[in-house]
């Protein structure tokens, strides 16, 4: 191979950067190295390039990436450890390409770019010959044959959406793609001929939906690989993506009754071809539709619809999604005596609320609870006496001044569980149309600059709006292949490193941090930007390799290209996504057993535009509700609280809170669930405020839950006990199902009889063992000594001086039996 040939003549078409040239000869070298494993007759690329102009080697290349989309491995004969084979391989065959242009003299004055832009503009935009661009697919094809590229989709979108060029083609209003910072967001011409197409082709297929801009799309069949067989596939509700969660269907009329009637998405591809992912009808994405009449008539909706359309106009058809997005909060209190299960239904309902279906069986039904408690859309807090708002809503708490471990504190707004829960509620787009997975991916944290050095504030905004991450230390550029040995960056910083007292070894943050970020952070992985140690403000996806760009002012030069999933300036808690504080280190692998993995996922869902329009609910459990000053802690929430108060709702109302200074309001999908214990204190007691706010649900004893244990009528006792109670005392001091619920032989009865029951009765009756001697069965007119069931009693002889006080009131000792007697409330 002519290496320093092929670098020379890459640089003199526009290859400015030595980064892309070393990767560009570093592909072609390894190719060349690699001909017998690619089944190549040629000794060398000069050979194979006389013989057939590359066309064996590229069309390997293309069979080594249909091999690694179906699970194959065979792409490790060039790339044994890249996490990219699909891009890398199509990016290969292109710079294959251009040492074919090399090898043939082709001059290189003019970069593939300008040679797109120059293509686009004579054949779209001149005028006399101005045409409308084709889709995405076909306009990559276009340009490819019509210029002998290769060429992939990101190259042409930067082609393409270079400002200069922009502004040559005067084209107003340019539709976005993808995330508008990500360096590869795509430009396209809004296209009649394209839309003609699509209409074409749905032509010929009987149902047809589409999306604002026109775009159509179809049902499409998968076949499922266990069985075999190959349906449409319907994803039921609180399913995730994977197929072996979704309904299947055979019949377009089973399709267009869920996704019209039933308002479920299903799998959908465009009618050109692409990608097939879970689309629904009316949630940001589909918002028209054509049925074949026949069909329509079958399932009783219109052969054609489209958002805004009256709901009478069809039958059940969920035409007003947008009315029915903003979600109808709920503000409940389940209130009783102890034990009858009050927290214990508060999983049933936070499910519910949630949006996903409820299991009868409960060891399924925690495993969810805990599920949607892990990705934090649950919060389960227990209010006590000196809960206050400081802790519920926002407080200021003495944070250290600097990141960098210098004394000196300041006082700053830190947000209470209901902030934090309302955050994430207002932010969520609904649950996304394709799921991200941080499965098999490694995370990162980084920082970015010094988050409390206002100039280093620019670095993040720069890193954001330009789609990368950038790392310090000294500017050296690491692409060299040989600095994937570490040893090889510890002699290069001793070589042209910053004089120290101290010898660079493999634990100096001067080879450390650029260690990591070169070879440690794979395409794909996850970095978490830092702001400070306790709070990070986005979160991104690696996607390219490392390189060197020397920025203005000679730091920040090494680059990886990322795209930014998540930002938030003003940053969340680490708390949220990680079980420990951040370090100080620039960068570093983030541990897994530390890292919530569902919170992080949920974060990531929160900014993507594939959410279903639908958001997704937030339940805040809120434990023995009315043990705390409620006036106190929820200060000005009382008032957001009211469901037409809410974000969203007809009277909504925002206030600015006192610490932060934050305009804040309660959002619609965020519902709360309060559980109040009666014999604490009354629910008369409770703020009058709060009780306008909330419905309560009335929990009191079951006794017909409770089964017969060694003969014992559990439920006899238990109604016995409670309706006596009811007597002496009120009826919200009874005493809960749960405590025998879970009896199952005498030594149960009798470990909850003796400290569980009779302690509580002691505490109702304020130590009258009279009363506790009553409820229990064991009361008696006499005065004399007596053996009950559960408690024995024996009257006190009077001190001397009082023997012939005949006014003297008979005293007892009471004493609870070791064993008892349930004589009284054998089953029947």
């Amino acid at each position: 191979m002519r290496e320093e040939e092929f670098k020379a003549w890459l640089e003199a078409g526009g290859a400015r950067a030595e980064t892309a040239r070393k990767t560009r000869a570093y592909a072609v070298r390894t190719i060349e190295s690699n001909l017998a494993a690619l089944e190549s007759p040629h000794a060398d690329l000069d050979s194979a390039w006389r013989e057939d102009r590359f066309q064996q080697l590229r069309h390997k290349l293309k069979e080594l990436r249909e091999d690694f989309r179906k699970g194959g491995i065979d792409y490790q004969i060039l790339m044994p450890k890249s996490d990219n084979p699909d891009n890398r391989l199509s990016s290969w065959g292109s710079w294959l390409g251009q040492y074919g242009q090399f090898l043939s003299g082709e001059p290189r004055g003019q970069r593939d770019a300008d040679r797109i832009r120059q293509y686009v503009l004579e054949s779209y935009i001149e005028p006399g010959r101005e045409r409308d661009a084709p889709t995405v697919d076909v306009l990559v094809r276009e340009i490819n044959d019509a210029l002998g590229l290769n060429q992939a989709w990101p190259n042409i979108c930067q082609a393409i959406t270079n400002s200069i060029f922009l502004d040559m083609a005067e084209v107003e209003a340019p539709e976005r793609i993808g995330a508008p910072q990500s360096s590869a967001t795509v430009f396209r011409y809004r296209l009649n001929e394209a839309a003609q197409l699509e209409i074409d082709a749905a032509k010929t297929t009987p149902f047809v939906l589409f999306d604002a801009a026109g775009a159509a799309f179809k049902p499409v069949v998968n076949q499922n690989r266990q069985t075999g067989q190959s349906a449409y596939r319907i994803k039921p509700a609180g399913a995730s993506n994977r197929a072996d969660e979704a309904v299947e269907v055979e019949t377009i009329a089973e399709v267009a009754r869920a996704l019209l009637i039933d308002g479920r998405p299903a799998r959908m591809q465009s009618v050109n071809g692409g990608s097939v992912n879970y689309l629904s009808y009316g949630k940001q994405k589909l918002v028209r539709y054509e049925l074949d009449p026949a069909i329509a008539k079958q399932i009783g909706v219109p052969a054609t619809g489209e958002l805004g359309q009256s709901a009478s106009e069809g039958r059940g058809m969920m035409h007003n999604k947008v009315e029915l997005q903003v979600a109808k909060p709920t503000n409940l209190i389940l209130y009783g005596p102890p034990g009858t299960g009050k927290t214990y239904a508060t999983a049933t309902e936070a499910i519910r609320l949630c949006g996903e279906p409820v299991p009868q069986d409960r060891d399924e039904l925690m495993a969810a609870y805990r599920r949607l408690l892990d990705a934090g859309r649950i919060e389960f807090v227990t209010f006590h006496q000196s809960t206050s708002y400081e802790d519920f809503v926002e407080a200021l708490r003495p944070t250290q001044l600097g990141d960098d471990g210098s004394a000196g504190f300041e006082l700053r707004p830190e947000q209470g569980v209901f902030r934090r829960i309302a955050r994430r509620a207002e932010t969520s787009t609904g649950p996304g149309e394709t799921s991200f997975s941080i499965a098999d991916r490694q995370v990162f944290k980084m920082s970015i600059g010094e988050a409390a050095n206002p100039e280093d504030a620019h670095l993040f905004e720069e890193a954001i709006a330009g789609g990368y991450t950038l790392l310090g230390f000294e500017e050296i550029d690491w692409s060299d292949q040989r600095f994937a040995n570490r040893e090889a960056i510890i002699e290069t910083v001793r070589v042209q490193g910053v004089l120290e007292k101290n010898e660079p070894n493999a634990m100096s943050g001067r080879v450390q941090m650029p260690f990591i970020f070169r070879n440690w952070v794979k395409t794909g992985d996850i970095v978490i930007v830092s702001k400070g140690n306790s709070l990070f403000r986005a979160i991104g996806e690696v996607t390219g390799d490392y390189q060197f760009l020397p920025r203005e002012g000679g730091t920040y030069g090494h680059r990886r290209a990322v795209r930014w999933l998540w930002v938030d300036r003003a940053g969340v808690r680490v708390s949220e996504i990680y079980a420990r504080n951040f370090t100080m280190k620039s960068i570093y692998q983030l541990t897994d057993s530390d890292l919530n993995v569902p919170a992080l996922e949920r974060y990531i869902a929160s900014q993507q535009d594939t959410g279903t329009g639908a958001p997704e609910s937030f339940v805040l459990i809120i434990d023995e509700i009315n043990r705390a000053n409620i006036s106190k802690v929820f200060g000005e929430l009382i008032t957001l609280l009211e469901p037409d108060k809410r974000i969203g709702q007809t009277n909504a109302l925002k206030v600015r809170l006192p610490y932060s200074g934050d305009m804040f309001g309660v959002p619609s999908n965020l519902h709360i669930i309060g559980t109040m214990n009666t014999a604490d204190r009354s629910i008369a007691l409770l703020d009058t405020a709060l009780r306008r706010r909330f419905e309560f649900r009335e929990l009191m004893p079951r006794a017909s839950l409770l089964q017969p244990v060694n003969g014992i009528s559990l439920a006899k006792m238990l109604a016995t006990i409670n309706e006596r109670i009811e007597y002496l005392f009120d009826r919200e001091h009874q005493i809960g199902h749960a405590y025998f619920i879970n009896c199952k032989s005498l030594a149960d009865v009798n470990e909850v009889m003796q400290h569980k029951v009779i302690p509580l009765l002691a505490e109702y009756f304020y130590e009258d063992w009279a009363k506790v001697a009553a409820v229990l069965g064991d009361g008696h007119d006499s005065e004399g000594d007596r053996e009950g069931n559960f408690i024995d009693r024996r009257r006190l002889k009077p001190p001397k001086g009082m023997m012939n006080d005949d006014d003297a009131t008979p005293r007892y000792r009471w004493s609870v039996r070791e064993k008892f007697s349930y004589d009284d409330f054998l089953a029947e």
